[in-house]
């Protein structure tokens, strides 16, 4: 996995922020498309379940999307912020969202016409190869998530989910990596499918341990490498920072 990134993160320092991958005036199409809406934290962009056919272009605020299993149980696999591009396309098979997206955070989003974004990927062949490197790219995120998830246990898993914390959310401090966003022990379990209660007992052995502290409800990464050697991220040698991402 790759080194967290430190200092305070935007919109202009997401490395998965969409307009990275195209030029200025490419990036200005899709604007010329969106129109705005402002939700509120708690509300629902979406349903898993409700029919497809939009995208929505984060500007600012902070998004979770939710995976819900057929005996009840809730995942979150990703957290999305500024500059992050929610897209579930129409892909001729399916046409509702296979998960749900809920603000967590005050947002402001620019949303998008699937076939008014269609016409601009017919039309501008070097757009269309750029939204597709986009897009292998966020499947690269996803399948590594899975990947860690599924190799080395519930320790491992959570190891893995708090270096991608540090990546999307770290801010140096003096002597660690404080991670910014505000998580519930409950909100944890959901992202590495365990219960609260598993949480719980992992954090505070790594609280013994002295790898990471809990201040004002938030986690301090104080010994990263050893968070390393949980999910043996040391042998994993193609893990760039847009990989190793929440």
């Amino acid at each position: 996995m790759a080194e967290p990134m430190t200092g305070k993160q935007d919109s202009c320092e997401n490395p998965l922020a969409i307009h990275h991958f195209f030029s200025q005036d490419q990036f200005s199409r899709i604007e010329e498309i969106m129109y705005p809406r402002r939700v509120k934290a708690g509300s629902v962009i979406f349903w898993e379940g409700e029919p497809t056919g939009k995208l929505y272009y984060l500007r600012s605020g902070k998004v979770k999307l939710r995976k819900s299993t057929e005996d009840g149980k809730d995942f979150i696999f990703s957290v999305l912020q500024a500059g992050d591009l929610l897209c579930e396309p129409e892909d001729g098979l399916r046409k509702v969202h296979e998960f749900s997206a809920q603000v967590i955070e005050d947002a402001e989003l620019g949303v998008i016409q699937w076939k008014d974004l269609e016409i601009l990927l017919y039309r501008y062949g070097e757009f269309a190869v750029r939204f597709m490197n986009w897009m292998a790219l966020m499947h690269r995120v996803t399948e590594s998530k899975f990947r860690d998830l599924l190799l080395f246990g519930k320790p491992g898993a959570l190891a893995s989910t708090l270096i991608r914390l540090a990546n999307s959310y770290g801010v140096a401090c003096t002597d660690g990596i404080r991670i910014s966003l505000k998580l519930t022990n409950s909100e944890l379990a959901e992202m590495i499918g365990t219960t609260r209660e598993s949480i719980n007992r992992m954090l505070h052995g790594l609280q013994d341990e002295g790898t990471i502290e809990m201040r004002q409800g938030r986690i301090v990464i104080l010994k990263l490498n050893e968070l390393r050697k949980i999910c043996q991220c040391p042998t994993c040698q193609a893990c760039p920072k847009e990989v190793c991402r929440i």
